[in-house]
């Protein structure tokens, strides 16, 4: 049985096909809400796989865009699979509103490829490192707060599942983040022997980008995770989507211009960091200091 990945996969399939299907048959947003009598607000929430979809509601647009049978019974189907709720669902108002398209992105994945310049990527994190970024980050109460982390970690999950297989994991981190000192000197070592250790893992490579090899084009591009989608086992799979955060809600990118941008920003990356080997290196060696910072603070006292 699969792991429960949510609806957003279906959704914005959903949306797609039904998009593409109305262009194909030559008929406006407008034209189309007009002649089933829907609002133009109805229309775009269904197109964009902004949420749930009937299965009334496809039918009934498949057969004002003429769309064969065997077609509008998968679209059908599919919009079955609008209603199934994520895991993330169950943290309530823990998980920003916003956060709920990228969730079920991210579980659907079959590779990822993140770029971090600031902070050890989520599915990274250790339970200390995690608690330390989210008092920094949520305003709340300490049971919101802690909520928050049980989210962050349930969502490593997708690197250790059956059903389907874990996704491909590929990290360049900024060195500066295993500089930067988030908690304890305890804290950050606990932090960066993870990192090794995950790793190691098959599906999981981990490199760094030093500083020493100065300004270059993924410094300037900050940010961003690209994420990669199986085939579709009836329709076209979903395309590849590059994803940028912020404090209050996140950019999604998925125009072919801005998917060859960011590769030639990725296939950089790949020129200059280090190699698996030389990062695992560098990072046991911040280790060592990290440990030789924390005997100096302890016998300075």
């Amino acid at each position: 049985m699969a792991e429960d990945v949510g609806s957003t996969v279906p959704r914005r399939q959903l949306g797609r096909e039904l998009r593409e299907l109305r262009t194909e048959a030559l008929i406006t947003l407008d034209g189309a809400a007009e002649a089933l009598r829907w609002s133009r607000q109805k229309m775009w929430r269904i197109e964009s796989g902004a949420g749930a979809v009937r299965e009334l509601d496809v039918r009934l647009m498949c057969e004002l865009y003429g769309a064969r049978r065997p077609l509008a019974d998968a679209l059908t189907a599919l919009a079955g699979e609008t209603r199934v709720k994520g895991w993330w669902h169950s943290y309530g108002d823990s998980i920003p509103r916003w956060y709920d398209l990228y969730a079920g992105l991210e579980a659907a994945a079959s590779r990822l490829r993140e770029h971090a310049t600031a902070l050890v990527p989520t599915l990274l994190q250790t339970r200390g490192y995690a608690t330390e970024v989210c008092q920094h980050r949520v305003a709340g109460t300490g049971d919101e707060r802690d909520c928050l982390v049980e989210a962050r970690l349930r969502r490593q999950d997708l690197l250790s599942r059956r059903l389907p297989p874990p996704s491909r994991l590929d990290v360049m981190l900024s060195e500066a983040v295993l500089l930067r000192a988030v908690g304890g000197p305890a804290t950050m070592a606990e932090q960066l022997r993870h990192l090794l250790t995950v790793g190691r893992l098959p599906h999981v490579t981990i490199r760094v980008a030093s500083l020493a090899a100065g300004l270059h084009v993924g410094a300037i591009a900050g940010a961003f995770v690209l994420l990669d989608f199986p085939p579709g086992s009836r329709i076209e799979s979903e395309p590849p989507v590059v994803y940028r955060e912020s404090l209050t809600g996140a950019l999604y990118l998925d125009r072919p211009a801005e998917l060859a941008a960011y590769e030639k920003i990725w296939a950089s990356l790949d020129t200059l960091a280090l190699d698996e080997e030389q990062s695992r290196r560098l990072i046991t060696k911040i280790i060592e200091e990290v440990h030789q910072a924390e005997w100096v603070s302890r016998a300075s006292r």
